[in-house]
């Protein structure tokens, strides 16, 4: 049935919409494992790019696994349809003119190779925040290392299914050696050249 797509013509374009919104857009997609400080790096980068008048949206694992993915478990397979999905809905997202910051454990390399695939290279940004095990089970903020260490929850990344961290991440933060506010500024002072539009 593929062969009766035919994809409709619009006249607003994507370097209309960046033009419009005076920035260009792209995803930032931030992997660690479950309290890695994701989520919170995530939300104060959000928070200073508003303040510059950037418009954007975060995809979060809670927003996605509670609406468009909550038929998908936590098996290999179903984590790799969890992320292809939110790559092609962040590929929409930076098609509409947005800076989109993802924020997921995405735990296979392969997956987030092929995020890269779906929203091309140059809309890409992998920020690896880099917190051991043994730190992100102290912290537990969800509860979820003391739930997999009973063994309540099965494929926990970390404890009971491999993480494959980057081999060449944009941008790495260590969050035992850095706080919030360092890591946010690096992360800022990264992707600020990356918001004037190129007019070629």
């Amino acid at each position: 049935m593929k062969e009766n797509i035919i994809p409709h013509s619009y006249q607003v374009s994507k370097a209309d919409r960046q033009e419009n919104n005076k920035h260009s857009s792209f995803l930032i997609w931030f992997t660690g494992l479950s309290g890695s400080g994701k989520s919170t790096i995530a939300n104060v980068v959000e928070q200073e790019l508003y303040k510059l008048g950037v418009k954007t949206y975060t995809l979060d694992g809670d927003n996605i696994r509670k609406g468009i993915n909550s038929d998908l478990t936590f098996a290999p397979e179903d984590r790799t349809e969890n992320i292809r999905r939110i790559a092609e809905i962040a590929n929409l997202m930076v098609d509409a003119g947005l800076v989109t910051l993802a924020a997921f454990v995405s735990p296979y390399r392969k997956d987030r190779e092929n995020i890269k695939s779906i929203v091309k290279d140059v809309n890409f940004i992998e920020v690896y925040i880099n917190t051991s095990v043994e730190e992100c089970e102290r912290r537990d903020v969800k509860g979820l290392y003391k739930k997999a260490r009973a063994g309540e929850i099965k494929n926990m990344t970390g404890i009971s299914a491999p993480y494959e961290a980057p081999e060449n991440p944009d941008i790495e933060i260590k969050t035992e050696e850095k706080t919030v506010e360092e890591a946010v500024k690096d992360i800022m002072a990264y992707i600020k050249p990356k918001l004037e539009i190129n007019r070629q």
